[in-house]
């Protein structure tokens, strides 16, 4: 009986061991960074400053994201970004110069749901992937 009570116990802390490791490496995924690197850092550059590598084919230079605080009183201006990034209150057509993501997260969403067969709230994710870029973002910020 004894070496049975030995054997679970020695299973349930290996597995709570890996799941801790599992928890740890899940937590050192940085979305926001990867949202930034896989589509903002192109035209904005990796430090966010403006210095992508299509800076030069751009007919507008892109913004400087690391300033947006600064030249907003010292707060991020959070709302405004979302609205630019998700493609709120933007014309369907009209002379924007960034993409809008919130469409283009809509329809990956749509593409990974027909993947996976499963279901999830589209809207949410969308958000969720807007947040997440919004906080890298504020971490780029010169204080």
């Amino acid at each position: 009986m004894k070496s049975s009570y030995a054997k679970v116990s020695l299973m349930a802390v290996s597995l709570a061991l890996c799941s801790g490791a599992v928890f740890a490496q899940r937590a050192k995924t940085d979305l926001g960074k990867m949202e930034f690197d896989a589509n903002c850092a192109v035209c904005h550059g990796a430090d966010g400053k403006g210095n992508g590598s299509l800076r030069e084919l751009l007919r507008v230079s892109p913004t400087d994201l690391t300033q947006l605080a600064k030249k907003n009183q010292g707060i991020l201006p959070m709302g405004r970004m979302y609205e630019v990034i998700d493609g709120a209150n933007v014309p369907s057509h009209g002379t924007r110069d960034m993409p809008i993501w919130g469409r283009t997260y809509q329809a990956e969403n749509a593409q990974n749901l027909l993947e996976a067969r499963g279901s999830f709230d589209a809207q949410a994710l969308v958000r969720a992937r807007i947040l997440a870029l919004i906080e890298y973002i504020n971490r780029l910020q010169v204080r």
